[in-house]
This record gives C-alpha cells, sequence and structure tokens, in this order.
C-alpha cells in the first residue's frame, strides 16, 4: 500500500469518527467526546498536510533542489506537531475552566459508544499506516500514524470519563477530567513530533549507536584502514552521509574505487534509511603510517 492510499483510508475514517463524535458527544452530554471530535478534525487537517509532503517530498531532485525535497516532509510533520500542540492547549484549557467551574456533565450510553468505535477504528488505523510507514520508510507516514495512535488513546480516556460518569453520576467531574487527560496525551506527541523534525532541520548527527555501525561496517571491508572526517544527516527520515575512506596508496585506482563501493554497499544492506553514501578515497604509503592507523581504528570501534 502506498502513503497515498493509506493517508487518502485515514481521511474517510477520520470524517466519519468527526460526525459519529459529535453526534454522540452533542448527544450522548459528553464534554470529552466533543473535545474528542475537535481532536478529529485536526486530524483531517493534517492528513492534508502529510498528502501534500508526500507528493511534494518524494519528486527526484531538479536543477533548483539538487539534494531532492525530503526537507518538505520534515516541514510537513512539523506543522502536524504545531497542530497537535494547539489543538492540545485548546483542549486542555477549556477542560480546565470546566473543572474550575465545576460545571456538571452526565452523558449517556450514546457517548459510551462513540468512543469505542473511535478506539477501534483509529487503533486499527494507527497499525496500517505505521506499517505503510516503514515499509516505504517515510518518516511522515510514521508520525502521521501516531497522530492515530494518540487519537486511539485518547478516546481510551474519553472511554473511561464517561463511563465513571454514566454509571456513577456524583462523579460527573470526570468527563471533563477525562478532556484534561486527553490534551496530555496530544500535547506528547506533538512535542515529540517537533523535536524530531528540529533535529533534521539543524543536521543534526545520528545516535552513537548509528555511528558506532558506519564504523564496524567499514571494519568488515577488506582493504580499508581507517575512516575520517565522517558526517551523517537525516533528511526526509532518511540518512546521507559522507566519509573519506584510507586505504594502501599502492593500489590501482580501480581497486580503491572497488573497496569503495563494497562499504557503501554493506552499509545500505546492514543500516536501515540509509539513503545517500559519498565516500572520498584517501590513499596512504609506508608500513609504519599503516599499522598506525590500523591501530587507532580498531581503538575507536
Amino acid at each position: 500500500m502506498s502513503g497515498k492510499t493509506v493517508t487518502l483510508a485515514g481521511i474517510r475514517i477520520n470524517g466519519f469518527l468527526i460526525l459519529v463524535k459529535l453526534a454522540a458527544g452533542i448527544f450522548g452530554h459528553s464534554q470529552a467526546l466533543i473535545a474528542d471530535a475537535i481532536h478529529s478534525v485536526s486530524d483531517l487537517f493534517t492528513d492534508g498536510v502529510v498528502l501534500f509532503g508526500i507528493s511534494i517530498g518524494k519528486k527526484s531532485p531538479d536543477e533548483t533542489h539538487p539534494f531532492g525535497h525530503a526537507r518538505i516532509e520534515t516541514l510537513a510533520s512539523a506543522v502536524l506537531g504545531f497542530v497537535l500542540v494547539f489543538t492540545a492547549l485548546y483542549i486542555g484549557i477549556n477542560a480546565s475552566v470546566n473543572i474550575y467551574q465545576h460545571t456538571e456533565s452526565h452523558p449517556t450510553i450514546l457517548a459510551l459508544y462513540g468512543a469505542a468505535i473511535s478506539i477501534v477504528l483509529k487503533e486499527g488505523l494507527y497499525h496500517l499506516t505505521v506499517y505503510t510507514g516503514r515499509q516505504i520508510k517515510c518518516q511522515l507516514i510514521v508520525a502521521n500514524a501516531w497522530h492515530h495512535r494518540s487519537d486511539a488513546l485518547s478516546s481510551v480516556a474519553v472511554l473511561i470519563g464517561v463511563g465513571g460518569a454514566y454509571f456513577k453520576p456524583s462523579w460527573h467531574i470526570l468527563d471533563s477530567f477525562a478532556a484534561l487527560l486527553v490534551s496530555f496525551f496530544i500535547i506528547k506527541v506533538g512535542l515529540e513530533i517537533l523535536a524530531n523534525s528540529l533535529r533534521e532541520f539543524t543536521d543534526k548527527a545520528p545516535s552513537p549507536e548509528v555511528l558506532k555501525k558506519i564504523g564496524q561496517c567499514a571494519m568488515s571491508v577488506d582493504g580499508i584502514l581507517d575512516l575520517h572526517d565522517l558526517r551523517v544527516r537525516i533528511s526526509g527520515g532518511l540518512y546521507q552521509m559522507e566519509t573519506h575512506v584510507v586505504v594502501d596508496g599502492d593500489l590501482t585506482v580501480s581497486e580503491g574505487h572497488r573497496i569503495a563501493t563494497v562499504f557503501k554497499d554493506r552499509l545500505i544492506r546492514e543500516i536501515e534509511d540509509m539513503d545517500r553514501v559519498i565516500i572520498h578515497v584517501d590513499p596512504i604509503s609506508g608500513a609504519n603510517d599503516t599499522m598506525e592507523l590500523k591501530s587507532d581504528y580498531f581503538k575507536k570501534f
């Protein structure tokens, strides 16, 4: 399944859930479920952002964008994160006011059905979307999957709050507390998406584990004596790296190129999400220098 197909499926399901939750919230007298319906409205907007991001972000490099358009996906992820945070603030402030003012809410069983339907559909949509995102290696689709899961989790909170208020009317304030809990779920996911987008925008290096694995791949290639000036960044959820490898200066140019190609193929095969690799070959001559390089190299990895 493509990223576009799964996102369109999400749009249809979110549209259906907006109607279900809004109707169940209004006629079932649940503030929490109405807040959850507003969350689903934000889902529709973010699905549109995701569609734009994947349609532009997957375009091939051109004269004006020689490194491709993957940063469009990063920008779309950041927009998604902002929408989630502002949605959470709206829901949280509204719920806090209701708690402060002791606003009573007495939901009916209709609200329970609405929350239950949302949990089933959104959790199913999460699994479908996250599987698709990982298969096509699209971080934006994976981020949108977590958006779906945040909606499912918030509906769980609604179900608990509405259920408590329904079965024990004196606990009517639980509905507002459930809405407040929904806002915490949403803001956590939004901040995580924003943090990941910021790391990509600032070209932050990946985790030490990824860098160590790159070094181990180099060690496993016959003919590589050392590597230096290793630079790795993340763009559109994929790694782009550049490094220099040191080889015996007595080798032919063709042999040095072959070693670099073996290293590149091994990186792409063994490191998930490795997208673009540039390797510069540096020759070195002299037995003593070669032994020293090997020693330093093995100490590093």
